[in-house]
């Protein structure tokens, strides 16, 4: 019983950023799955779709057991991961043609969204950590599972939908930029690559877009597509440009220790690779696929890397 009871209290310290291993883990699976690595990528995605139902449980029996920790919990920007695992895992599942799950999800989180959203913009202060961003990944992550689901089942108003929620989702971009705590890059605990994580998954739902409008060519005139593929290059390059700069960092301040925050460092790795492959594929700069394959296998390393410290953290909880 002793064993049951630490692996309990282990559970119970596990804080909103939490689901930023889902994030990390479905991301890693949709980029598997561009590459042609389809059994990894559904192995990838069970851990994940297993961990979103453990996380999803969780939620709600905090909400009905402990709501003063729920609603405090909710008030913080990693409860967005919530919305943002959902959209990745949406968008994983309709590659694979299950369309009617992908369509559930996009609306739970588009349920959770505005309400979650509001509360955490509200009680952003001066000098935040690099999860101040998931305000911009969860906007986005509708925008990415919004126009994949408009291309294929050719729904119009869900495109512009899409549209719009990349437009606000760059402005909350802007809006965090100003909140961020710059030092973050040298200090932080691994969330202050969502500050170029927030970058790739705009520039994908932007290479989403464009695809869109290859779909359907009367989404939007000619000049809005053309504006729509400059600023979609235009984030993928700010967002590798962070990667240099963040990946400079750790090797400048090495933070070697596990920390559930690095999972935030996986998801903008493994977003950065499935962007450039994206990217590449919707503008026609087939060169693109390189660097997005090696980006790829990165994030896969981190990604193994981080489940190998998270186990190791289990395992010292164990009673001896």
């Amino acid at each position: 019983m002793s064993g049951i009871s630490q692996l309990r209290a282990w559970w119970a310290e596990r804080p909103p950023a939490a689901g930023a291993a889902v994030m990390a883990t479905g991301i890693v699976s949709v980029g598997l799955s561009l590459t042609g690595y389809e059994t990894l990528s559904r192995i990838a995605l069970v851990l994940a779709v297993i961990a979103w139902l453990a996380l999803g449980a969780d939620f709600g029996v905090r909400l009905v057991r402990d709501r003063a920790r729920w609603v405090a919990e909710a008030c913080t920007p990693g409860a967005l991961t919530a919305i943002a695992a959902t959209t990745v895992l949406g968008t994983r599942l309709s590659a694979l043609g299950w369309l009617g799950l992908a369509e559930a999800l996009l609306a739970l989180a588009a349920l959770l969204w505005p309400g979650l959203l509001i509360v955490v913009v509200r009680h952003w202060g001066r000098r935040m950590p690099g999860a101040v961003f998931l305000g911009c990944v969860a906007t986005q992550g509708l925008a990415v599972l919004g126009s994949v689901l408009a291309a294929l089942v050719g729904v119009e108003w869900l495109a512009h939908a899409a549209l719009a929620l990349f437009w606000l989702g760059i402005v909350l971009y802007g809006v965090a930029l100003l909140r961020f705590d710059i030092r973050q890059v040298a200090t932080g605990a691994g969330d202050q690559w969502v500050a170029g994580g927030a970058l790739a998954i705009s520039a994908l739902a932007g290479a989403k877009l464009v695809t869109a409008h290859h779909a359907n060519p009367y989404l939007w005139n000619d000049d809005d597509n053309g504006v729509l593929r400059a600023v979609t290059a235009a984030l993928l390059v700010l967002d590798l440009a962070w990667y240099v700069v963040l990946f400079a960092a750790e090797a400048v301040w090495p933070r070697p220790r596990y920390d559930v925050r690095r999972w935030a460092t996986v998801f903008p790795m493994g977003m950065t690779a499935v962007a450039t492959l994206a990217v590449g594929t919707a503008l026609g700069s087939g060169w693109l696929s390189g660097p997005g394959q090696t980006l790829l296998w990165i994030a896969v390393a981190a990604w193994l890397l981080v489940a190998a410290g998270a186990a190791g953290r289990v395992r010292s909880r164990a009673p001896r």
